[in-house]
């Protein structure tokens, strides 16, 4: 029962742990989707976080062989390919899974720039959680149903050397190309230009031609159906496609990565 002190309500141990769990299912599920599944089983044993990892490791490596079945595939976090997961935390988390069309798709855009610029990495950020369509992929608003993805840019070294595998920022994010915009300031809003960790990120530049090339390969692919892109961007590449879209000002922003969807099946 709550206590009473001085006026003020003080909860109980056991309400505090009951808040404390429902917050850690929460977030493992906003996260990863599986984790607040294996979070509660592992209630049920006395050493919680062996048996959280070992059950979270377990419903991976299943939702890897049974998400196939129902509609999305995993781009694979082992293969040294053209196209790759940028980080183990996208596999981890089990945020690297996509339709089999939109599979395709990426893979195709990622073989032409590998063809045309040898040794080319392109590289998915986050995609969609393995199961169920409608399911919220935090904090994307869009990533719920296998159509979708981002990808990072390609980027140079100061001598305009291309490096493969880098990017600016650890998870592929937030490193925002300067450029003008008309977005006001305005809330609520998730277009956040976190000017504060800017000057924390690697000093690469865009890699403008193979970046050009992807953006038109996925255009000119009859399955895309859009590709949201920074208005400044497409202006300094030279980019003109009525699939080229800007998500809108209270939308993330779109000069760190580029995302992509395709048609409904």
């Amino acid at each position: 029962m709550p206590l009473v002190s001085g006026g003020a309500l003080l909860l109980s141990t056991p309400m505090l742990m009951f808040f404390f769990h429902a917050f850690l299912f929460l977030l493992l599920t906003a996260v990863t989707q599986l984790g607040g599944i294996a979070w509660l089983l592992a209630l049920c044993f006395k050493r919680r976080l062996p048996v959280f990892l070992g059950l979270y490791l377990l419903s991976t490596i299943a939702a890897h062989m049974l998400a196939p079945h129902t509609g999305r595939v995993p781009v694979s976090c082992f293969a040294k390919e053209s196209l790759q997961v940028q980080s183990w935390f996208y596999c981890l988390s089990n945020r690297n899974y996509v339709s089999a069309d939109l599979a395709e798709v990426l893979q195709e855009a990622a073989s032409q720039v590998e063809a045309q610029y040898p040794g080319t990495q392109t590289l998915l950020l986050d995609a969609n959680f393995p199961f169920l369509d409608g399911f919220p992929l935090l904090p994307h608003l869009s990533h719920k149903d296998g159509r979708k993805a981002d990808l990072a840019f390609y980027y140079q070294d100061q001598n305009g050397g291309y490096l493969p595998g880098h990017l600016p920022s650890p998870i592929g994010y937030f490193a925002f190309e300067d450029g003008p915009t008309e977005c006001p300031d305005a809330w609520p809003t998730l277009r956040w230009d976190l000017a504060f960790l800017q000057p924390y990120w690697r000093d690469y530049s865009l890699e403008p031609e193979r970046l050009k090339l992807v953006v038109q390969t996925l255009a000119g692919n009859e399955r895309v159906e859009k590709i949201f892109l920074e208005p400044h961007l497409q202006q300094r590449l030279g980019l003109r496609d009525a699939k080229l879209r800007f998500q809108g000002c209270r939308a993330a922003r779109h000069d760190d990565h580029l995302h992509l969807q395709i048609f409904p099946e």
